[in-house]
């Protein structure tokens, strides 16, 4: 089957997708959709197209190419695939999901206000507190975005400004899982009597992949990746994407794209679209084994707390099952009292001192198919300690505010088998003397 080639197909569409494209299921759009077989050979993997720069029949008489940098086959590819498994009208390629962040608040006035969630990624905080305040003057208050709808609200209510022009949500929240209510922050953006019609809300889908979340289709106005992580899923690329519908806003970020040139390569581009074609099959083992996995961490004497939204002792459980979209949900796996899969990322507290990186640092130093690695997302089991790692440049006072202990530990499921993953974490917990 070949879907129909949309408005890119053979020129720069800057990431467009027709309505044909999304009429189809996702696994079919995942698989043909930028693959389309190429016109000359009728190859049916896209070649890689290295070349920087692009002959003209004429000035400015082009076959929708000019420079590399401002368009590229394979990034168009990329770009219009993930646009129709999000959901959205445009889809745009980075060279990593930090330069997603730095091109979207350069897409925002100077001295403008974000209203950020709490408990976010470590780079985003570095990059909002540290560059974009003294670049632009931007500066952003951290709301805790989950919990009673009517404590939200209120959280939510107060950090709004007229200057506000940024809400940045990321569900669930890296390390501690937190799931925010995307609707209701978008009512109460799009509700509140200080705030600008044209605020923006982002929303960070790294940790869920399009598979289980579709922040659009809530009513987020962009939805951004580190492809680097579930949409390549296999840890040898570094790229971001963002996705929209807002075609004035795309244009911006298109024309800074080009202009700040954080643009990712061919190769990476092509390499990340044969990631894709995989996406529903690896979100479903990632779920499964996390779940169980989830599981056998809850009943485990030495465990103080399993940070997983998939079961229902997770305050978020409720928000998580009316998030995650009806395909996942219907593919399973579901355990024992409502419990379900709900992606591949798993976060759980050992019963130490949270002060104290001892246990923890001899539970990670005696395993043996996890790896101790930053990142996530890959066809292989990762683990880290937050603390120490991927949220090392978030200030121990906010650390403590959200929780990241140095008994918080973070696993990313990979794909391999569930009782060698289960094993080798009980031989890690043995090891640590808990």
């Amino acid at each position: 089957m070949t879907v129909p080639a949309t408005n890119g197909a053979s020129s720069n569409g800057n990431g467009h997708v027709d309505d044909h494209a999304s009429a189809a299921g996702f696994s079919t759009k995942a698989i043909h959709v930028g693959s389309e077989p190429n016109a000359a050979t009728g190859a049916v993997i896209p070649p890689i197209s290295l070349s920087s720069t692009f002959a003209q029949d004429g000035i400015g008489n082009h076959k929708g190419y000019e420079y590399s940098r401002s368009g590229n086959p394979n990034r168009d590819s990329f770009e219009r695939a993930l646009a129709a498994l999000e959901g959205g009208s445009r889809g745009l390629a980075f060279s990593s999901g930090s330069a997603v962040t730095a091109t979207v608040l350069n897409s925002m006035p100077s001295g403008s206000h974000i209203v950020s969630v709490n408990d976010v990624y470590g780079g985003t905080y570095r990059y909002f507190t540290k560059v974009a305040t003294v670049s632009q003057g931007i500066q952003t208050t951290f709301v805790e975005m989950d919990g009673a709808e009517a404590d939200v609200s209120e959280r939510v209510n107060a950090a709004i400004r007229k200057e506000t022009s940024l809400v940045w949500i990321e569900t669930p929240t890296n390390p501690t899982l937190r799931v925010v209510d995307i609707p209701l922050i978008v009512k109460l953006v799009r509700n509140h009597p200080n705030a600008s019609k044209d605020i923006k809300i982002v929303v960070d889908n790294t940790f869920m992949s399009p598979w289980f979340q579709n922040p659009l289709a809530h009513g987020a106005d962009l939805v951004m990746h580190s492809v680097t992580k579930y949409l390549n899923g296999h840890s040898d690329v570094v790229m971001g994407a963002a996705v929209l519908n807002d075609e004035a806003w795309a244009d911006r970020l298109a024309f800074l794209q080009n202009s700040i040139g954080a643009i990712p390569s061919p190769f990476d581009c092509w390499l990340a679209l044969r990631g894709l074609k995989t996406l529903a099959l690896r979100m479903k083992a990632h779920g499964e084994s996390a779940l169980a996995i989830a599981q056998f961490l809850e009943a485990h004497p030495s465990v103080e707390t399993v940070i997983y939204p998939g079961l229902p002792s997770h305050p978020g459980h409720q928000v998580a099952r009316r998030q995650i979209t009806k395909r996942a949900a219907a593919a399973g796996p579901t355990g024992e009292n409502g419990a379900f899969a709900y992606g591949g990322m798993i976060s759980f507290r050992i019963k130490s001192d949270p002060a104290d990186d001892g246990p923890a640092d001899k539970l990670l130093s005696n395993l043996n198919v996890f790896t101790l690695a930053e990142s996530l997302g890959g066809v292989e089991s990762l683990i880290e300690l937050p603390s120490k790692m991927t949220h090392g440049s978030v200030a121990l006072e906010d650390r403590i505010k959200i929780g990241i202990g140095h008994n918080l530990i973070r696993v990313s499921v990979g794909i391999e088998e569930t009782a060698d993953l289960i094993k080798d974490l009980e031989r890690g917990i043995k090891a640590a003397g808990l």
